[in-house]
């Protein structure tokens, strides 16, 4: 589970970080272009690795950068064509490069290479070039790829082809709709009884059917899968990646970090999804490690059903000293959850393995790059995190670059949408601070918490499922950075400090994440109908108490929370009703919360949100240019590994097509 930023982060100065640290000498805010910012970001601690360590991240961080065309693929069969062409253009073409038509399609090829694909990173609609078709064309032929333009061109220019990464369509074959690179030639109800076939519920360790393949239909109208391991689908990178991680399996930290990459390994050259729990058994229980990654085919976020994942890597190292927060978070787990405001048939007797640290991180991949989640909690399979726990992160070096850049920029979204001065203020004092240990109760305790019911699947939700999910965490959240006994614990500095938390997410989810969304579009993406299902729900449900009030002052619009403990109240309301459609599988709750608070925007607060987000001119959404890892040789030997902090985005993304070039 991935936890995304919420909106573009304010500087502020809190007890967590103190927005006057930021390094004189480095800057953050790299480039800016269409809806993005790219921000650069450092890696604190890594002087003080080891040099066994500094290689294993290496070799790590190489393994993570050769599932690039993994990710570019699945998100859509003709964005790897594409992207050659982009490259070709912009590396080969000796014309004119001053003219207007020329920096539109520069900016166009930015925007690609930021989604990984021709689709929003985050909205999932699919965004078209301003520069002509026919000026595209010719610099297609300037090139040498005239005989690619006609199709390519089709494709990236017409409103009617794949218009959405991921359908929400209520009306429609969501499948057979969606650009996603996961099906072929089959519709939802095949793919549904496909799974249906396999799946026993009585199974105590039930796998993940369908995680790591594609789903086609032949010719001969037979539905097959398609596996993604070392000799099938994707074997070429997969064959990279497998070379990297043995590559650092000499140089783990401790055995279990050995045993867990020999899995990993083993599962890549298999596609046996038993070997994939086997290496997230064994992952789960290093703890001590200072170096730890990701690497696989993990979230789910983009199948329209919720059920295949999309391949993504990471990199990080443990904050040992702001991980202590955290530490004691993972310590009080049971409190936590024998405390939760649900069902007691739905908590857990027994919570165990969960760990939780605060991270740098070093290398983004795939889907979390280069746009990435600012926590993580891992595994995904039910049933791992029953019987054997899980592992929680919060990237600490990506949320402080978000401050860091925001505070470059002279305006922001805290002064324009907060109703009063004190909110500000509160803000400015708390806010940082409360983003990051509601990013802790988020990971660490709310996806860890709750059970399913005997016999429920964990794809039971369908596509309601990740909406929901991420709505368990932020009210399991909410829900506790309120409680006295985060006082009592020391991670609260005082009773009042949560309230710039409920501040900010009743304003974001209600109206601030809106600017993020075409005028006349629906709120598609999952962490965006969380939170608009959350604070809509909530908006209606206090509305005889006036729990949250819209106000209006000089022509502008405001939502402020007037009772804090009756909204606190009104969260644990919606979270047992979330818990308990999680674990009963109870699929028309679900989409009845989901379609009738998380999906349609009011045109009027739409269009107010973004023409006063405009004046500001702010980007909405951030994403990140990796270090590089450099081998520092001696005599023929390597001896050491140099951290290099680049600053030009499409330069990246240009090296990194010639080197991680694989499909």
């Amino acid at each position: 589970m991935l936890m995304i930023a919420a909106s573009a982060a304010v500087a502020a100065c809190s007890p967590g970080k103190d927005a006057s640290r930021k390094p004189a000498d480095f800057h953050y805010l790299a480039d800016q272009f269409a809806d993005l910012k790219v921000i650069r970001f450092q890696v604190p601690g890594w002087e003080a690795l080891t040099f066994e360590q500094k290689a294993y991240a290496y070799h790590l961080a190489e393994a993570a950068k050769w599932g690039r065309d993994i990710t570019w693929d699945q998100y859509f069969k003709w964005n790897l064509p594409i992207r050659h062409a982009l490259e070709n253009i912009l590396e080969n073409y000796r014309g004119d490069r001053t003219c207007p038509e020329f920096a539109q399609f520069e900016e166009y090829a930015k925007r690609v290479f930021f989604s990984n694909g021709i689709h929003h990173h985050y909205a999932e609609d699919k965004f078209f070039p301003a520069c002509p078709q026919a000026y595209f064309q010719t610099l297609m032929e300037a090139v040498g790829d005239g005989e690619k333009a006609a199709q390519l061109l089709e494709v990236i220019y017409s409103p009617d082809v794949f218009p959405q990464r991921r359908s929400t369509s209520k009306e429609g074959d969501i499948v057979a709709l969606s650009a996603v690179n996961f099906y072929e030639n089959v519709s939802r109800e095949e793919v549904e009884a496909f799974y249906a076939a396999q799946a026993d519920p009585r199974d105590p360790e039930p796998i993940s059917y369908g995680l790591n393949s594609k789903l086609v239909k032949g010719a001969d109208g037979v539905i097959r899968e398609q596996y993604w391991r070392a000799d099938g689908v994707y074997g070429p990178a997969i064959r990279k990646i497998c070379a990297e991680l043995e590559a650092a399996r000499p140089y783990a930290e401790n055995e279990i970090q050995a045993r867990a990459l020999g899995l990993l390994i083993d599962y890549y050259k298999t596609g046996d999804l038993r070997l994939w729990d086997a290496f997230n058994v064994e992952w789960v229980k290093d703890t001590l490690g200072q170096v730890d990654f990701i690497n696989g085919f993990i979230e789910d976020y983009d199948d329209p059903l919720g059920r295949k994942a999309t391949w993504e890597g990471y990199v990080h190292i443990k904050d040992s000293a702001a991980s202590a927060r955290t530490e004691i978070l993972s310590a009080n787990a049971q409190w936590f959850e024998d405390h939760s405001p649900v069902d007691p048939r739905f908590r857990k007797k027994s919570v165990k393995g969960v760990s939780a640290k605060v991270v740098n991180a070093v290398t983004l991949a795939g889907a979390c790059y280069p746009s990435t989640p600012i926590g993580i909690n891992l595994p995904n399979a039910d049933w791992i995190r029953k019987e054997h726990g899980s592992k929680s992160v919060t990237i600490a070096n990506i949320t402080h670059s978000y401050d860091y850049a925001a505070a470059e920029s002279p305006k922001s979204t805290l002064t324009e949408f907060a109703w009063s001065q004190e909110e500000i203020d509160a803000y400015k004092q708390y806010g940082s601070y409360d983003d990051e240990v509601h990013t802790d109760l988020h990971e660490c305790l709310g996806h860890a918490s709750g059970q399913l019911l005997p016999g429920v699947p964990s794809t039971a939700l369908g596509e309601y499922q990740s909406a929901l999910e991420e709505a368990r965490a932020d009210l399991f959240g909410l829900y506790y950075i309120a409680d006295p006994k985060m006082v009592e614990l020391g991670i609260m500095p005082n009773a009042e400090a949560y309230k710039p938390q409920y501040d900010n997410y009743i304003r974001n989810g209600l109206f601030v994440q809106f600017t993020r969304v075409e005028l006349g579009r629906q709120n598609t993406e999952a962490h965006m109908q969380n939170r608009k299902l959350i604070a809509q729900w909530c908006l209606e449900k206090g509305a005889e108490q006036h729990v949250i009030e819209q106000k209006v002052r000089d022509g502008k619009t405001y939502f402020v929370v007037n009772d804090y403990e009756a909204l606190r109240g009104l969260f644990a309301r919606l979270l047992a009703e979330i818990q308990r459609i999680k674990s009963e599988g109870d699929y028309a709750a679900g989409k009845a919360l989901i379609d009738t608070y998380a999906v349609d925007i009011d045109p009027d607060l739409h269009r107010e949100v973004r023409e006063r987000y405009a004046a500001l001119d702010l980007k909405p959404y951030g994403g990140f240019i990796n270090p590089e890892i450099v081998p520092v040789e001696k005599d023929g030997k390597t001896v050491d590994y140099a951290l290099v902090y680049p600053d030009n985005f499409l330069k990246q993304q240009l090296e990194y097509g010639r080197r991680y070039k694989t499909l």
